[in-house]
């Protein structure tokens, strides 16, 4: 017998003899079961699938089903120790898709796969309806075939906006900024791709995972229709007990040829007044969010290069005591969205970007994580795609401030973009999506 199959056996019979007042069972495996959490959950019928994987590597769960949803407040106080509630928000809070179809959507899964470090576990959580548990745990499917390669390409690239669009818009962006009608704004782009074939998100998932480096792996599904991916460099915050953490993550430039030119480019960034005027502006947003919710705030002095496998960035992180009581949901609503996403001051970047931007950005810049009874992480969903049967929808930003030029920001997109596109059509290099 298979260890994945004793250990839902197992399950099976504990929810069984389960008392009634018992929220959750956890079955720890003893050595590493012969599966992959994506190819697990590809294998599954159950609805909706949440996949996330830590930005360190260390922690990674598939979530499916829902034995509870909400969408307003949550009281951790009635979660288990253990027990996660998985889910986030969207860039637009009044925004509505087809694919996670609530401005906010978080749920208690019925079922996690999870692994810390080396260690696996499989959970169930309980509420009253225990036969309704068990029909589903019968329906796992526990001889999983592998998910194979991306094999289908791309046939046709669509920009939203297209270049000329763009370079208008920037404009547009710049000629407010001397204005002094706001300091940055965050434009989008999207960029449809029609595949020439069925695109499967788990696919292009498990190739980001094997690919993208120092980055948070997610993908949420509603129905096996949609599923919004992507793989992260962006932490929002994380919290432990009454510690935040969070990041400033603003200033970018590609990856050299080979490691003298990267080293270059790099220097270069790290010396650049745009870009750490750019970084500034986000940290010093972030502290006066903070500033009702925590204190003391600190933050690094100088910002340090990230560098990931298409493009590096500078970072500077952030970490605060927070006041008594502080909750996870309120710091979403107290951070997002960032100065990085979005622009400054956030309500005028914000009025600029519902009126001129030519598409609803949807999940794209919003967040995705948990919120536990101690812990609650989250990332911005940045580097992220909408995948459709033969659509891929890919998201990338770029923060325009003074001294932006409009050609540079869209060069700038391209690297971004080529986090995820790469994976799916070598042929497709920047300059010919350009």
């Amino acid at each position: 017998m298979s260890l994945f199959r004793q250990a839902i056996r197992h399950l099976i019979e504990s929810v069984k003899t389960a008392k009634s007042d018992q929220k959750r069972l956890v079955y720890r495996f003893q050595g590493a079961p012969n599966i992959d959490s994506i190819d697990w959950a590809d294998a599954q019928s159950l609805y909706p699938k949440f996949y996330w994987q830590s930005r360190d590597a260390h922690q990674e769960t598939m979530a499916l089903g829902q034995l509870a949803v909400f969408s307003g407040p949550i009281d951790v106080d009635l979660l288990a120790e253990d027990q996660r509630v998985w889910g986030g928000s969207p860039f637009n809070k009044p925004y509505v898709s087809d694919c996670i179809p609530t401005p906010h959507f978080f749920v208690l899964p019925l079922i996690e796969l999870i692994r810390e470090g080396k260690q696996w576990s499989i959970a169930v959580n309980l509420n009253q309806h225990r036969q309704d548990i068990l029909d589903q745990l019968k329906k796992i499917v526990t001889e999983l075939p592998l998910i194979p390669p991306l094999s289908i390409n791309v046939s046709k690239l669509t920009h939203c906006p297209d270049r000329a669009d763009w370079c208008e818009l920037v404009n547009r962006v710049l000629a407010g900024i001397d204005s002094q009608a706001f300091k940055k704004v965050v434009l989008a782009r999207k960029t449809t791709l029609k595949m020439n074939g069925i695109a499967s998100a788990a696919q292009l998932l498990k190739s980001s995972r094997a690919n993208n480096y120092n980055s948070f792996h997610f993908m949420f599904s509603m129905d096996e229709s949609c599923s919004f991916v992507g793989s992260s460099p962006e932490r929002l915050f994380v919290k432990h007990q009454q510690n935040l953490s969070t990041e400033a993550l603003a200033g970018t430039v590609g990856r050299g040829e080979s490691a003298s030119k990267d080293m270059a480019l790099a220097n270069w960034l790290c010396m650049d007044a745009k870009n750490r005027h750019e970084n500034c502006h986000v940290v010093d947003d972030i502290v006066e969010r903070l500033i009702p919710y925590a204190s003391p705030i600190d933050t690094d002095s100088e910002a340090h290069l990230i560098k990931l496998r298409k493009v590096q960035h500078l970072k500077r992180n952030i970490y605060a005591h927070l006041k008594p009581n502080t909750s996870a949901v309120e710091l979403l609503h107290a951070l997002k969205p960032t100065a990085a996403v979005a622009g400054l001051p956030r309500k005028d970047a914000m009025t600029f970007i519902q009126k001129y931007e030519s598409f609803n950005r949807g999940w794209y810049a919003g967040s995705l994580g948990f919120i536990g009874r101690h812990q609650a992480e989250f990332c911005v969903t940045i580097r992220s795609a909408l995948v459709k049967a033969n659509e891929i929808e890919l998201f990338t930003g770029a923060g325009i401030v003074s001294g932006s030029v409009a050609t540079d920001e869209w060069d700038e997109l391209d690297k971004k973009m080529s986090t995820l596109l790469s994976l799916l059509d070598d042929s497709h290099e920047l300059e010919a999506v350009s």
